[in-house]
């Protein structure tokens, strides 16, 4: 039974990611600051192959990694504005952080390091994005990510296999809600005020993915052959799964035909990008198997059903204003401690 380390596992990918991979029988380690708390892991906690390490990646050390077979990083600050609240921590907490924790693993022995990094390195494009096409940040967390990308790739020797998974715009009910994503937070906005609001027409592009596609796809990234994997790059979503903004409006209009769409010419959104993503399911075999209006559907009745709340927990950038304020993002725990 192969035993995981999952950075950022209390997180809206993390903690899908976790109850699937104990659903299919790994060990899982759980590493988290759980700045969001700890209901995100609630239902998990019972299972006796998970294990939770309250500490932040910067300052964690060899020792949590005994035992590991391969780690999983989704840690660090997961949105553009959240980012720039303060390049400095940012930069710290996704560039440095995964840098230690790939250091500390690789010093234990730990074989595989899969890195979850972010399309929205391509930035701007009117062309369909590769794995080989040139990263064009134009935003600080997108900058973070292709200079991770790089070091860890340094890092990466014959005991030391290294993998980057791209994932696209997530969306989907997780147990650690977010609304700051684009199907997500037009959904609640459809349920809440009967209205959406788009920047300009709409043109812009994204790639979209349920999160336990994501999830699905880390779990077959940990059993591929490790010569397909060393230091493989794999934009991970769905060729077909390339969206305008408009196109998701008109799929919220299936689902809540009365709701009236607002567009708004100001502060426009410069990133737009499609990506190709033949990669992932020649190597893998990894198809998207739950579409955005399937995801729509869910968050609707996940609202209706009383099971999602818009809460301070569900508003990222907000809960990053109150750590910073209170100096948290910048100092380790006291020594981590396995539950």
């Amino acid at each position: 039974m192969k035993k995981i380390l999952l950075a950022g596992g209390g997180g809206y990918i993390g903690s899908v990611l976790a109850e699937m991979l104990l659903e299919a029988g790994y060990q899982v380690r759980i590493l988290d600051r759980f700045f969001f708390g700890y209901a995100s892991i609630a239902p998990l906690l019972k299972n006796t192959n998970l294990e939770t390490i309250d500490e932040d990646t910067r300052f964690v050390e060899q020792d949590a990694f005994v035992g590991v077979d391969i780690v999983m990083d989704l840690s660090g600050i997961c949105n553009d504005p959240a980012s720039e609240l303060s390049s400095e921590l940012t930069k710290d907490m996704n560039i440095n952080g995964s840098l230690n924790l790939a250091r500390q693993a690789k010093a234990a022995g730990v074989s595989r390091f899969i890195f979850a990094s972010s399309c929205i390195v391509y930035g701007f494009s009117d062309e369909i994005r590769t794995e080989e096409s040139a990263p064009n940040p134009l935003t600080l967390y997108a900058e973070s990510k292709v200079i991770t990308e790089q070091k860890l790739r340094e890092l990466a020797d014959d005991n030391f296999c290294v993998t980057f998974m791209r994932n696209a715009t997530v969306y989907g009910v997780s147990y650690r809600m977010r609304f700051d994503l684009v199907v997500n937070i037009m959904t609640f906005s459809a349920y809440t005020n009967h209205k959406i609001h788009v920047f300009g027409e709409g043109e812009q592009w994204r790639p979209l993915l349920h999160v336990r596609d994501v999830a699905r796809a880390f779990i077959l990234a940990c059993d591929a052959p490790q010569e397909a994997m060393q230091c493989e790059v794999f934009n991970l979503g769905g060729s077909d799964e390339n969206y305008q903004i408009r196109d998701l409006t008109h799929l919220i209009q299936e689902v809540f035909p009365s709701i009236e769409v607002k567009n708004f010419f100001s502060e426009p959104d410069n990133r737009s990008y499609k990506v190709n993503c033949d990669k992932i399911q020649r190597v893998l075999g990894f198809k998207a198997q739950i579409s955005p209006k399937e995801g729509i559907i869910e968050v609707k009745q996940a609202l209706e059903q009383g099971k999602l709340k818009y809460t301070l927990q569900t508003r990222t950038v907000e809960v990053y204003k109150q750590l910073l304020e209170a100096q948290l993002l910048q100092h380790s725990l006291p020594p981590y401690h396995v539950r």
